[in-house]
């Protein structure tokens, strides 16, 4: 007699319970249930992926939008599936919901949804239009040809351009310097009747800008004041922009002092084109005092301090800007990098002090930082004169620190992946930080600085902090093996037996960060990614030895560990400092968005313990 299988998969048992489990918002574990289907080499229902694909955009928080992106387009391209037109436009309308400066790189996406309505002979609705031309707008290099495209396909289809159109086309324009196609559409809003937008008047003053005529900016930004139009804070960020480029100084401040006396936020980027200009003036007693009131207004950032590290070379204060530099590595949130290395290179070449240049040069080589071949030469000279053997590029032996250790121990206890590499025994470590957290945001910068030499060249090419990517990969190396034997078994995340060890400070800290918030009632919760109860329970019992006692839940794929009242005032002393600066109250702000699981769990008072669970996940 032939031997049955004890099991065999039911394909329409598959698909009720995950179509009822995307309908229940049950994200994740309809997701998991998706990918058994796609396992067994069949293709989805198409009701499986229009319920899943709405039940990510229903879950607005991470990565769900990319999600949502990737199995309407698997719908299309796997299953062959015509999505419904609302589909279509939910999926859209997610896309373009965001700041033209963050929705910018969803062009690729939206106009794909647009390929989709026009071959499937579906209505092309008038916001679909307006979404495309306003991502378009936002480009750093326009498509203009596509634009008139997009304006001419809008015309014929019946729609009239609304004020928000004809703003997008303006931007668009006054990117390229077109002034005359420029103020031709802003007399076409003017025509409407309609109110005018501070947003056009802003890219009047970057047309003008762009032709050399910046006090001619400054007019428009007047005249708009004199409409009784109040001044937003893009349009006090271009105009203070316009005219530090300018270095207009009495003008600018004046500005600036307005900007600041209107009590809105975001003054960053102003006092930044400030220092800029008071750099290239060498005015440096008034940049260390914009750099005073940015510090009592602004988070800092590693810009701030580069801007203000210049300013102090260049005026020989090689002491302080000593100090200053120190202040940048020891902080998390600002940290060094290439620019500021060799800043504090030049200067320390400067004032002749050849060992403490060795010693930044030194720093240099081990972060993979590319000195400036001047400084390099100046450097081997002075090292000449002081009868010391002249600089070569040193060989650097690849060894992780013992602080990269405990942050990518924490990272991993939060999330982070590792993948095996082509090359047998070496290992890549996959950094992915959420777009929409500011939390992750700061930490990526964090991140990307401290394991700088690791990384891969393409993802070392960044030296504005602002243009770092969200996603960043290390090299293939050996030394992640260990890492990746220890946190996965067969490509899926497990606990380390000996992980109760491995609990310092400083990998609780990380952890905390990477994967962990504080909510407003002050307890703490840490989402443990991978591993079965009885890991967990070793966490626990590790945590409860250091008098740190915590509560366990299991949600979804997820277990959540959680210190209340007294017992997170606790946790919070022992990592405290480890902490970034100014996270904890980013943390706290972003509570409800934390982790990755659908099934989040911010209630920490049930007694709902995951011990009992033993099943591996």
């Amino acid at each position: 007699m032939e031997r049955q299988h004890w099991y065999r998969f039911n394909f329409a048992l598959a698909t009720r319970v995950a179509d009822f489990l995307g309908r229940e918002g049950k994200v994740e574990k309809c997701r998991e249930m998706f990918e058994a289907m796609v396992k067994q080499g069949r293709v989805p229902a198409e009701s499986t992926f229009h319920i899943l694909t709405v039940a990510y955009l229903s879950t607005p928080r991470g990565r769900c939008l990319e999600h949502a992106c990737t199995i309407y387009n698997q719908m299309i391209q796997m299953g062959g599936y015509k999505p419904r037109l609302s589909l279509h436009n939910s999926l859209f309308r997610a896309l373009v919901s965001k700041t033209g400066g963050t929705a910018k790189h969803n062009l690729r996406q939206a106009e794909f949804i647009y390929h989709n309505l026009v071959t499937t002979n579906l209505e092309v609705h008038k916001e679909v239009y307006a979404g495309l031309i306003w991502l378009h707008s936002y480009q750093d290099v326009i498509d203009r040809d596509r634009i008139i495209a997009l304006r001419k396909e809008m015309k014929q289809a019946g729609f009239d351009e609304s004020i928000d159109v004809l703003v997008s086309v303006m931007r668009a324009f006054s990117k390229e310097g077109r002034v005359q196609e420029t103020e031709a559409t802003w007399h076409e809003i003017l025509q409407r009747g309609s109110e005018l937008p501070a947003q056009a008047y802003v890219c009047r003053m970057e047309v003008y800008a762009r032709t050399g005529e910046s006090m001619k900016s400054l007019d428009i930004f007047r005249e708009m004041k004199r409409q009784s139009i109040p001044p937003n804070v893009a349009t006090y960020h271009k105009i203070i922009e316009i005219i530090a480029n300018a270095e207009e100084i009495d003008v600018a401040e004046q500005l600036m002092d307005e900007f600041s006396e209107s009590h809105m936020k975001h003054l960053m980027p102003a006092f930044l084109a400030l220092m800029y200009m008071y750099l290239d003036l060498d005015m440096h007693e008034k940049l260390e005092l914009t750099f005073s009131k940015c510090l009592a207004r602004c988070r800092p950032n590693r810009i701030l301090y580069t801007i203000y590290l210049e300013s102090l070379i260049r005026a020989g204060n090689v002491e302080k800007a000593e100090e200053v530099f120190d202040e940048m590595h020891k902080k998390g949130t600002i940290g060094t990098n290439a620019k500021s290395c060799n800043i504090m290179l030049r200067g320390y070449i400067s004032a002749e002090d050849y060992q403490k240049a060795e010693k930044v040069y030194d720093m240099m080589c081990k972060k993979k930082y590319d000195v400036q071949e001047d400084l390099l030469e100046e450097l081997q000279t002075g090292l000449r004169l002081g009868k010391k053997v002249a600089v070569k590029p040193k060989p650097v032996s690849m060894k992780l620190d013992q602080e990269q250790r405990e942050i990518l121990i924490g990272l991993l206890l939060g999330g982070t992946q590792i993948e095996s590499h082509a090359q047998r025994g070496v290992h890549i470590v996959h950094f992915k930080f959420q777009e929409d957290s500011d939390t992750h945001s700061v930490l990526r910068v964090h991140i990307h600085e401290r394991f700088f030499e690791w990384l891969t060249s393409a993802s070392r090419s960044f030296e504005d902090e602002s243009k770092i990517p969200y996603e960043f990969s290390t090299i293939p190396h050996l030394h992640f093996g260990f890492f990746a034997d220890q946190f996965f078994l067969k490509g899926q995340p497990v606990l380390p037996k000996l992980i109760h060890r491995w609990l310092s400070p400083r990998v609780l800290a990380y952890w905390f960060m990477f994967g962990g918030f504080k909510l407003s009632s002050g307890d703490i919760v840490l989402k443990v990614s991978g591993g079965n109860s009885e890991g967990v329970e070793r966490i626990v019992n590790s945590l409860h030895a250091q008098s740190l006692p915590s509560k366990v839940k299991r949600k979804g794929q997820f277990f959540w560990i959680g210190f209340q009242g007294s017992n997170a005032d606790s946790f919070w002393k022992v990592i405290e400092p480890y902490v970034l600066d100014g996270f904890l109250g980013l943390t706290t702000q972003e509570s409800g968005t934390a982790g990755s699981g659908d099934d989040q769990e911010t209630d920490t008072d049930s007694d709902d313990d995951a011990h009992k669970d033993g099943s591996e996940e």
